[in-house]
């Protein structure tokens, strides 16, 4: 089977479970915005400074492919042994806490760019937050979104800004 099926030429696509709707339905959005989002923690990946961030940033990419599957579907199932749990969401709340006690407290913004791996992971925090307001839309348009979800997005993108000011310290 061609992976280009034409059926998308008019503007439709189709969620999981074969229901057709257009490329620019709030679901669509919202699990369009995550697959961009985890292409650029894959830029992070590849040019973070840290064995063990990459390892890091490559398992929350597979967690964000579970994401966009639930996204993607008109009935989520968050008992899916592989959706987004509280768990999840305290493991990145315990990075959070880490980083902060290697770094110190919030010293003010820092601009992006200083150096390449820096730029990538602030680049996937705006990503992130962009996805985080595309699910909000889908929420608000009626949807239901597992709170979990959220929470996830909003705590990870405290992470990349720590982690994007990590790359800063090392080399």
């Amino acid at each position: 089977m061609s992976l280009s099926t034409k059926r998308g030429d008019g503007g439709e696509t189709a969620l999981i479970g074969g229901c057709r709707v257009s490329k620019n339905h709030p679901r669509v959005r919202a699990y369009g915005t995550v697959d961009e989002f985890t292409s650029a923690l894959g830029l992070c990946r590849a040019h973070c400074h840290n064995a063990e961030t990459a390892d890091f940033i490559r398992g929350v990419q597979m967690n964000l492919i579970y994401l966009m599957g639930e996204l993607a579907s008109e009935t989520p199932d968050g008992e899916s042994p592989n959706a987004i749990k509280a768990a999840h969401v305290k493991e990145l709340t315990e990075k959070v806490k880490l980083l902060e006690q290697d770094s110190g407290s919030f010293k003010g913004w820092v601009i992006p760019g200083d150096n390449i791996a820096q730029g990538f992971f602030d680049l996937a925090r705006t990503t992130c937050r962009r996805a985080e307001r595309e699910i909000v839309g889908l929420k608000d348009a009626g949807s239901a979104v597992r709170p979990e979800i959220l929470h996830y997005l909003n705590r990870l993108s405290d992470l990349l800004w720590l982690l994007g000011r990590a790359q800063l310290n090392s080399k």
